[in-house]
């Protein structure tokens, strides 16, 4: 099968297009995410013959996440798709070489209720694959307008919400699910629809777990210069395109994504940040007109090895604080029921994919969520278990923006978590 991709190691080839109408997706302006136009699209074969990945950029100005789509085999034949992207020409033709060996799309699933990034791909995708049955997650909204789903592209004849009961599913023979939520959060709900895919023993979520890898995703390599522009120290650094750089570039921009304002990061004031920008090196279009208001700590990599957990499965910062902590009780009776499934790797939308786990480590992921035990005392007490957790001076960007919400009733304050009554 045909595939687009490009490794680190491949940088020495001749330059590609910058632009094509194969990669064009006009409809950015909706929702304008980088690459805006233009999106490229990687496949991958995650098992031969079973499951595939769809992969595509999207961010804000240069601080990039990749995006994924996932494409399973049903045992009868036929196409299972999980979280649409933009189907650009290239997706499509993609998608229809699978199509050519392995049968029609049958199902497509929109797994999330207010992840804008994931819903306004699924309208334009069902409708290359019209005989397919498009199910969505319940709870569905939009903010700031709450629109119908069919202005989103979505088909009434071919949509529907996916019950409550997995098994009232066509597709339960080979499926579960367990649906997160709703969450309450003010404007509106979070919720999120885990797949687990019984035969090849794979987990597909799309916003709860992630995996941080410590180099770039393939993906990245499409559009490596917002890498190049992360992995300079200030306005004034000239940073050589290397496999090392790119790295250095990629794991910062991954600190910005997940904790907006790290403690490793000095923000540079306005007067400063333009003074600094008429002598910088490179003042193009591409580089901000050396426009460069942050300038980073020497010991950033403490901030991301510390935040990368050993590339564990884990909730990333801005949804333990600001959303999975909203309801507790909630999120960990989901978090043990897909605990209970016997799955081996986890495919999320975003980051790393395909993650080799069990499920006992995706229910350590949510243990800051669990009741705390009664502290022991005395000289041959036990030391008690300690949750993952991220370090407080990497948190308190966000531990400003929930005050701010909070106190401006934006959204409901975090539940406190319950202490145990008795020690286990």
């Amino acid at each position: 099968m045909a595939t687009t991709q490009r490794s680190e190691q491949n940088q020495s080839e001749p330059k590609q297009p910058q632009r094509s109408r194969d990669w064009s997706w006009p409809y950015w302006p909706f929702v304008p995410l980088y690459p805006y136009s233009q999106r490229r699209t990687l496949c991958r074969e995650i098992i031969k013959g079973k499951i595939w990945t769809f992969e595509q950029l999207q961010g804000i100005l240069y601080v990039i996440i990749p995006v994924r789509m996932t494409v399973i085999k049903l045992a009868a034949g036929g196409l299972l798709v999980y979280a649409p992207v933009a189907p650009t020409r290239e997706c499509i033709r993609l998608v229809k070489d699978l199509i050519e060996q392995h049968g029609e799309i049958k199902y497509i699933i929109l797994p999330t209720a207010s992840g804008i990034e994931h819903k306004v791909f699924t309208g334009p995708f069902s409708k290359w694959f019209p005989q397919a049955q498009v199910f969505v997650s319940p709870s569905q909204w939009t903010f700031p307008l709450n629109i119908p789903l069919s202005w989103l592209g979505l088909s009434r004849r071919q949509t529907q919400e996916l019950p409550a009961n997995s098994a009232d599913t066509p597709f339960a023979d080979e499926f579960d699910y367990a649906i997160l939520g709703p969450v309450d959060l003010g404007l509106g709900p979070f919720e999120e629809v885990a797949l687990f895919h019984k035969q090849s023993k794979t987990l597909l979520v799309t916003d709860s777990i992630v995996s941080i890898p410590v180099n770039p995703p393939q993906v990245l390599q499409f559009a490596p210069y917002p890498m190049l522009f992360h992995a300079k120290d200030n306005a004034f650094d000239v940073v050589e395109d290397t496999p090392t750089v790119r790295r250095k570039g990629w794991q910062r921009m991954a600190l910005f994504a997940f904790y907006f304002q790290p403690s490793v990061l000095d923000v540079v004031n306005t007067k400063q940040t333009f003074k600094d920008a008429r002598k910088a090196p490179d003042r193009s279009k591409k580089a901000y007109f050396g426009l460069f208001p942050v300038q980073w700590n020497p010991d950033w990599k403490r901030a991301f090895d510390a935040f990368r957990q050993d590339g564990n499965p884990i909730v990333a910062p801005i949804l333990r604080k600001l959303i999975f902590n909203r309801n507790p009780e909630v999120v960990l009776q989901w978090a043990d029921r897909v605990a209970q499934w016997n799955f081996r790797r986890i495919i999320p939308c975003h980051l790393d994919a395909p993650v080799m786990t069990t499920p006992q480590k995706f229910s350590q992921a949510f243990d800051f969520l669990r009741p705390l035990p009664p502290p022991k005392r005395g000289w041959f007490a036990k030391k008690q278990p300690i949750s993952v957790s991220f370090p407080k001076e990497d948190m308190a960007f966000l531990d400003r923006v929930d005050r701010f919400l909070c106190d401006r009733n934006i959204t409901p304050p975090a539940k406190p978590l319950p202490r145990e009554t008795s020690e286990q």
